[in-house]
């Protein structure tokens, strides 16, 4: 049994997370601000014996070193989440992104001073690439961030700071990290109301639609189970291998996103229609976004093993059935 600590654990893959922990026997302990989590996601585990939760800040110090008391390890998911919620709030994205993981990284390294080495997982973003022009992307690739007067890659910068930090720590201080960069991640309890693209597509789908598509449609991207991540995250944690390195987490399996809508479309009533609105019309006439996000996997395969993901159409089913109920 291990001691566990999930920062933004109320949120979409964070609940899902303190689901599988529990599952397996460990005690967990969960902070989370609800500005984008709920505790409602935790409904089914909120009553359990081994789940502390607490509504606070990973900005809070004093509640950090607290809840760090007695931890093995440290799941750190908390963060501005949402193409949307980044565009309209560069200033909260930058801040709630760098700034905790700064803190918690200096708490870790105070306990791994005092003689208790706790391991560390950062999930980082797919985002952290830019727009580089590769078809594939794998870990050691450069990134590609376009103009600071454009707020959408401020997500993308304030991730790889975090990264910096925490490979920084265990260059320096041998304090144990792992990162994790996550590639459009799906499932049960995501909220569209930031921007992520199924749960909005699949909530105008149930509303009769029209289902809106950004641009030409024309977008990759590679969606993923929730609950696959958080199985190659648990087995990163397990292994020796991972620690002071960066996984790409996903499916390398890519889809446009007008055939994402076409496949919602299908799941739900084929009778309904697809509505094309511009970036500017939906972000700000300064939004910029890339065109394909395809991981290269190689490293996350190598080490903890391969096993086959959940399919899309499966998972878009499940989503639909979770937002209907």
């Amino acid at each position: 049994m291990k001691n566990c600590l999930v920062t933004g654990g109320a949120g979409f893959i964070g609940s899902h997370l303190v689901e599988a922990l529990l599952a397996r026997g460990d005690r967990v302990a969960v902070i989370d601000n609800e500005s984008t989590g709920t505790r409602a996601n935790l409904a089914a585990v909120i009553d359990s014996p081994q789940l502390h939760y607490i509504r606070g800040s990973v900005a809070d110090r004093d509640l950090m070193r607290r809840m760090l008391d007695g931890v093995d390890e440290v799941y750190h998911l908390a963060a501005a989440v949402g193409v949307q919620l980044i565009a309209e709030s560069p200033i909260h994205t930058i801040e709630t992104n760098v700034y905790p993981v700064e803190l918690l990284l200096q708490e870790l390294a105070r306990l791994q001073a005092a003689g208790r080495t706790v391991r560390l997982f950062v999930a980082s973003s797919s985002e952290v690439y830019g727009k580089n022009p590769k078809p594939v992307w794998c870990e050691d690739d450069d990134m590609v961030l376009g103009s600071t007067a454009r707020p959408r890659w401020s997500y993308g910068a304030s991730k790889a700071i975090d990264e910096f930090l925490a490979l920084a720590y265990w260059r320096q201080r041998q304090l144990p990290a792992v990162v994790g960069r996550f590639f459009n991640v799906v499932g049960p309890r995501q909220t569209g109301a930031y921007g992520m693209v199924l749960p909005r597509l699949v909530d105008a789908a149930l509303a009769g639609g029209p289902l809106v598509v950004h641009d030409d449609g024309r977008q990759e991207r590679c969606f993923a189970h929730v609950a696959d991540i958080v199985r190659a995250v648990l087995a990163l944690m397990e292994s020796p291998l991972a620690v002071g390195r960066v996984f790409n987490i996903g499916s390398n399996v890519p889809v446009s996103i007008l055939e994402l809508a076409q496949r919602v479309i299908r799941a739900v009533d084929p009778a309904l229609a697809i509505e094309f609105i511009t970036y500017a019309v939906a972000y700000g006439h300064d939004f910029e976004d890339c065109r394909r996000r395809v991981p290269d996997l190689t490293r996350l395969g190598e080490t903890i093993g391969v096993w086959p993901y959940r399919g899309l159409d499966e998972t878009i089913a499940e989503v639909v059935a979770w937002k209907r109920g």
